[in-house]
Order: structure tokens, then sequence, then C-alpha cells
């Protein structure tokens, strides 16, 4: 006789998941308006003078943010993925992981370029040399505006995409990825502030996967009763 072995269910994703994404929205809109208040006018600012300590405490607070949104973000990765099921396309599956894997290590590379400039400073308190200073600064902001950013559109435009094609996003809101995506691939490097429609396009993503998974939860229990 033959022993059938028990059909293991398969695991649910934690509602965690799809709250980790707001949480990430949060931490990454805190940690980039922290880095415009302290460096209000970009990379370029820095040429003219250095910021003064309150204007390098506010950086300081944002790069100690990234670390935890990077984390965040795989969640949040993770609970949009969870939330696209079996159907979706291995192309844009591919497209989705990989962007998303490259915007969390360039926004980690980002802020660790930036820290580095902190952390040259000499014992006696003074501030690193003007060519270290600049150099590392362009090098923060490229990484974040140039590329970051970038990555961050590739993720949406196939979120969206996939959303559209497998009808588990509404209209609206596939239409905000695809604008968000126009604006991060061609805006973001060029008009201050404009890097915040990334964190606000997954503030409304990952608010609409906790509450379709809050209505499926509800229908279920419906249905056992």
């Amino acid at each position: 006789m033959q022993t059938s072995e028990p059909r293991r269910q398969p695991l649910e994703t934690p509602r965690a998941a799809g709250v980790a994404g707001i949480v990430f929205a949060l931490l990454l809109a805190a940690a980039m308006v922290l880095i415009r208040l302290g460096i209000p006018q970009g990379a370029d600012a820095v040429v003219a003078q250095r910021p003064d300590p309150a204007q390098r405490s506010a950086v300081h607070a944002a790069l100690l943010l990234v670390p935890f949104a990077g984390i965040c973000f795989l969640w949040f990765a993770g609970a949009v993925r969870a939330h696209v099921g079996e159907g979706e396309d291995r192309f844009l599956a591919t497209v989705f992981l990989g962007s998303g894997l490259v915007f969390t290590a360039t926004m980690f590379g980002a802020a660790a370029a930036a820290t580095a400039v902190f952390d040259t400073a000499h014992p006696a308190g003074t501030s690193p040399s003007r060519p270290v200073w600049d150099f590392g600064q362009h090098l923060a902001y490229t990484l974040m505006t140039g590329y970051a950013m970038r990555m961050a559109a590739v993720f949406t435009c196939s979120t969206s995409v996939i959303g559209h094609r497998l009808g588990i996003l509404p209209r609206w809101l596939t239409v905000l990825g695809l604008l968000a995506t126009v604006a991060l691939l061609f805006v973001s490097s060029a008009v201050p502030w404009a890097e915040l429609v990334f964190p606000a396009w997954s503030l409304l993503i990952s608010v609409h996967i906790v509450a379709e998974s809050f209505r499926r939860a509800t229908g279920s229990r419906a249905g056992v009763r």
C-alpha cells in the first residue's frame, strides 16, 4: 500500500508585508525630504559652501533611515509579487525583480557615498577637503537621482503593466503608475522634489494591497459561515 503524504498548503503572504510597503514609502519620503532640507540646491550647493551643522544633522538623519527603507522595500516587492499570484509573465517578472534589486543596491550605494564623506572628518573636527566633499556629494546625488530613480521608474512601469494585464490593479492606479514612470525617467534628475513621486506611488500601491488583503480575509470568513 502506498501512503499518501499530506499535501502541504502554500504559505500565505503575511499582511505585514503589505504594511511594510507603507513603512517603506514613509521612510523613503522622510529621507528625501531631510536631504532636500539639508542641501536645498542639491549637489551643486556644496560648490558654494558646505552645509551648516543643522543641515548636516538633517542629512545624517536621512542616511540613518535609508537602510530601514531598503529592508522594507524588499518586503514591499515581495508583497506586490504575492498579490500578482501565479499568472505573472516571466519576462515582466524578471524586469520587476531586477529593477527592484538594482534600485535597492543603488540607493544603498548613494547612502554609503554620502556617509563616507561625513565620516572623513578629521579628529580635530574639521570638515573634509573641498575635492573630497564635492566628489562624495555629486556621487551620492548622481546615484540617487540619476540611477536609483530610473530603476524605480522601471519597477513602477513593470508593476503597472503586470497589474493592467492581469486586471489586479484599478485603471486609475495603472495610469498613475505610467505617469510616475515618465516623471521618474525624465524629470527626477532635473526637477527638485520630483523624486517624491516614487514613495507616493508606493504608498498608494501598498494601501491598495492591504485593503485587498482585508477584503479577501473578510470574504473567506463570510464564505465559511
